[in-house]
């Protein structure tokens, strides 16, 4: 079986007194499911501080596909591996919308991070017009064909890659896809890793990403290829992501 994840998507949330008494509320003691978050860039140090005994792994929302150079404002991935983080996002729906990065940056991005030693979440997703319009799966074979052009076929690169199925139309809207639109989705994703891509698509972990919360949680994560969540303002709260973590950590059952 594979393992499921909670992680946690703070963007541009948190201040130093939040993140104290996240932890201070925090309760994963128990908790057997993968628990990852990624902060703002300059609390990396910090929650590699505060989390201490807990089972976090930290990570970036982004990183820069260049390891250094006149890039005022980015973060290069070696130097957040050198802060002792383990993981990054690449092609959230905000960076392809607000930011217009497009495929081939967003190769270039995900290739660096596997290179420097990252795991990686690369997102994918569709927005409301194209589901309506019937584009899903197009949408999403394009944006896994070209975001992961030359994605290296061996068992190291398989194993720092996690897929993040968001559809934009559910992101910080309190809509979210059913969980049997989300369960064909991933369905989709998975095969399309295997047959498009050549990639071992049934030890790829697959996460969903769209207004999750304790109280819609286990109906998606009981979904068999929906293997966690990334959560963004559900992730803000220790309550809430301990919630969110010892759901998780259940045994589902469909």
């Amino acid at each position: 079986m594979r393992k499921k994840f909670i992680v946690g998507n703070w963007k541009m949330n948190q201040n130093r007194e939040s993140i104290e008494h996240f932890f201070q509320t925090l309760n994963i003691d128990s908790a057997t499911c993968e628990t990852w978050i990624a902060p703002q860039a300059l609390h990396i140090p910090l929650l590699l501080e505060k989390k201490a005994k807990k089972q976090i792994l930290v990570g970036a929302q982004d990183i820069n596909e260049n390891s250094n150079g006149a890039f005022t404002g980015e973060n290069a991935a070696e130097a957040v591996l050198d802060l002792g983080a383990t993981f990054c996002l690449v092609g959230h729906s905000e960076r392809r919308a607000i930011y217009k990065e497009g495929h081939d940056l967003l190769n270039k991005k995900l290739h660096h991070a596997l290179k420097v030693g990252l795991i990686t979440i690369f997102c994918v997703g569709e927005t409301l017009e194209e589901r309506n319009n019937g584009m899903t799966e197009a949408v999403l074979k394009n944006q896994l064909t070209k975001g992961l052009k030359d994605f290296p076929n061996d068992e190291l690169s398989a194993a720092r890659l996690v897929i993040a199925y968001e559809p934009v139309w559910a992101i910080g809207t309190g809509e979210v896809a059913s969980p049997e639109q989300a369960e064909e989705a991933h369905d989709f994703i998975r095969k399309t890793l295997s047959t498009e891509l050549d990639l071992s698509g049934e030890h790829i972990p697959l996460l969903y990403g769209g207004s999750v919360k304790p109280s819609n949680a286990e109906s998606l994560l009981c979904q068999k290829n929906i293997d966690g969540a990334l959560v963004g303002g559900a992730s803000l709260k220790g309550e809430d992501y301990s919630q969110l973590a010892e759901i998780a950590s259940k045994p589902m059952k469909l």
